[in-house]
């Protein structure tokens, strides 16, 4: 949609109007101007394209995700860094089904951006420890996947993990 900063300005001239409408005495549009001047402030935090490429992946449908993914045209600078995170996370998702070093790439760059929860943290480096096994570095894979147990505090990633420490045993 918009620029970040852009996002911030629109914020500030609606709230610049919710205060004007407080002085001439109209208390309930200038409430309903700063709730209107919330929305702003949250798509700070929360981009759309990513909420909506979140919410396709939940679906299961992965060419929509990716659609709205591509929406996003320089995530550097349209993107706070957790967002940025976010991005690369759901770009290596998406590249993991078709090219193993294209996903690790993107995962690697989500892991040192770094996520909000430190579930999401975990999934990525387990996904990380899965094309390691792939492409032979029982080593690598061994140290992220006790990165991704130490960071799974709630045990969300329980079988996942055990299923990847049956896989190594195999190799």
């Amino acid at each position: 949609m918009y620029n970040k900063n852009i996002k911030l300005v629109i914020a500030g001239i609606i709230i610049a109007w919710a205060i004007f409408e407080f002085t001439q005495g109209n208390i309930w549009s200038g409430i309903f101007i700063l709730l209107l001047s919330g929305i702003f402030i949250l798509l700070y935090y929360k981009n759309e394209f990513l909420l909506m490429s979140f919410l396709r992946m939940r679906k299961q449908d992965f060419a929509g995700a990716e659609k709205w993914l591509n929406k996003i045209k320089d995530p550097e600078k349209a993107l706070v860094k957790k967002q940025q995170g976010y991005y690369n996370f759901l770009k290596g998702i998406m590249t993991s089904q078709r090219n193993l070093t294209q996903a690790e790439k993107y995962f690697r760059k989500a892991v040192s951006l770094g996520m909000s929860m430190d579930h999401d943290l975990a999934m990525a480096k387990l996904q990380l420890a899965g094309i390691a096994m792939a492409k032979r570095r029982k080593r690598e894979a061994t140290m992220l996947m006790n990165e991704a147990k130490k960071l799974d505090k709630h045990g969300m990633l329980k079988d996942q993990i055990a299923q990847l420490k049956q896989q190594m045993k195999r190799m």
